[in-house]
């Protein structure tokens, strides 16, 4: 479970990107985090991944205080868990196996489980027949399928997803959705940062929804919601 405590973030600049939010989020949920561009929700993912530290409040994680975390566990605390970004990130100079394989070569995997498990995920995502193919080879939708069966590599008990469909078009944005959504049936907790009004209303998931760094809203079914 992920439990946030009267989280607050505020930056050097003065800017107050979070202001006190309250949220739990249970094991297998698949959740919406919406609003609009300065809401607050890259700096909540980040602040999960502790790429950054709260002002204050409190972040637990499957009863792990972020705060109490010593620094020397935050790598292991992040193969936990899965990051998706919006602009994909791929290794251009790599092929589709090779970016994918990238993800358990740094965590020491053994050459022989590489090669069992690349194959699996990449039939997961539905690109077994582009292994070799390089990222320029590939359309977006593609490309971003890429990054996911990345983030998945290494069995993440936490997906976080941050505009994964931004940069893609209707079709390959429901198909990425689609994805995420068969990802979660297979018990990963799945977190998405998006905007987009018509996916939210397609899927009928959870939405939270973030004003200016305040939570406006905490609606099941695909409901947006916003003050």
């Amino acid at each position: 479970m992920i439990e946030v405590k009267n989280l607050t973030k505020t930056y050097k600049t003065g800017n107050k990107a979070l202001k006190g939010i309250n949220i739990q989020i249970q094991d297998g949920e698949f959740v919406f985090i919406m609003g609009r561009s300065g809401s607050g929700k890259s700096t909540l993912l980040k602040l999960l991944l502790k790429e950054l530290e709260p002002t204050s409040g409190q972040i637990i994680v499957n009863d792990m205080d972020l705060e109490k975390m010593p620094r020397r566990y935050i790598p292991k605390y992040r193969r936990r868990l899965g990051m998706v970004f919006q602009d994909f990130r791929l290794l251009k100079d790599k092929t589709v196996y090779e970016n994918v394989a990238f993800a358990q070569r740094v965590i020491g995997v053994s050459p022989r489980e590489i090669k069992k498990n690349v194959p699996e995920m990449l039939r997961l995502v539905g690109l077994s027949s582009k292994y070799k193919a390089y990222p320029n080879q590939l359309s977006g939708g593609e490309q971003q399928r890429v990054a996911i069966a990345r983030a998945l590599i290494n069995s993440p008990e936490i997906l976080l997803a941050d505009e994964p469909t931004g940069n893609l078009d209707v079709h390959n944005s429901m198909e990425i959705m689609e994805l995420l959504e068969e990802i979660n049936r297979r018990g990963t907790t799945v977190l998405v940062v998006t905007h987009s009004r018509e996916i939210v209303a397609e899927m009928g998931k959870r939405v939270i929804t973030l004003t200016r760094g305040v939570l406006t809203g905490d609606q099941k079914g695909g409901i947006w919601h916003e003050n």
